[in-house]
C-alpha cells in the first residue's frame, strides 16, 4: 500500500525562509533611504513655501503702502487670502501669526516641530535622524533688509 504524503519537507521550508531573509536584507536599507529622501523633499518643499510666503507678504505690504488710503500694512498686518498676517519691516514677522500663517504651515500635518525664538522661528523635521541638521530657519527682516531664510537637510 502506497502512503500519500502531502506537504513540504523541512529542507524546502528552510530554503524558502532563507530566500525571504535575503530579500528582506536587501530591501530594508532601500526603505530607510526612501524615508530619508522623503523627509529631505518635505523640508525642501516647506523651504520653498516659506520663501514664497515671504515674497508674497512683502508684495502685499508694498501694495498696501502704495494704496490710497494706505492699507493695513502700516499697522503691522496684511491680509493674505483672507487671513491676517503679522508684518515686521515689510516682511512677514518671525512668529506663528507671521511667516507660519503666511506659508500655511501646520505643525501636525506638515510633520514639523515649530520653535519660536527672539526674532526667529525654526521648523524642524519630525523623525529626523539628526534634528539639528534637518531644519528651516527664518530670521526676521531688519530695517531696510530682507529676512534670512535657510534650510539644512543633512540630518533628515
Amino acid at each position: 500500500m502506497k502512503e500519500n504524503n502531502a506537504g513540504f519537507t523541512l529542507i524546502e521550508l528552510v530554503i524558502v525562509i532563507t530566500v525571504i531573509a535575503i530579500l528582506a536584507a536587501i530591501a530594508l536599507p532601500k526603505y530607510i533611504a526612501v524615508q530619508t529622501d522623503a523627509r529631505k523633499a518635505k523640508m525642501q518643499a516647506l523651504f520653498g513655501s516659506v520663501r514664497t510666503a515671504a515674497a508674497l507678504g512683502k508684495a502685499r505690504c508694498e501694495l498696501d503702502l502704495a494704496a490710497t488710503p494706505v492699507g493695513p500694512c502700516s499697522a503691522g498686518q496684511v491680509n493674505m487670502d483672507g487671513t491676517p498676517v503679522d508684518i515686521d519691516n515689510r516682511y512677514p514677522a518671525a512668529t506663528a501669526a507671521g511667516i507660519q500663517t503666511a506659508a500655511s504651515i501646520d505643525a501636525a500635518s506638515d510633520g514639523v516641530v515649530v520653535t519660536l525664538g527672539v526674532g526667529a522661528i525654526t521648523f524642524t523635521g519630525s523623525g529626523a535622524t539628526a534634528p539639528a541638521t534637518c531644519v528651516i530657519s527664518y530670521t526676521a527682516a531688519g530695517v531696510g533688509g530682507a529676512p534670512l531664510i535657510s534650510v539644512s537637510t543633512g540630518g533628515c
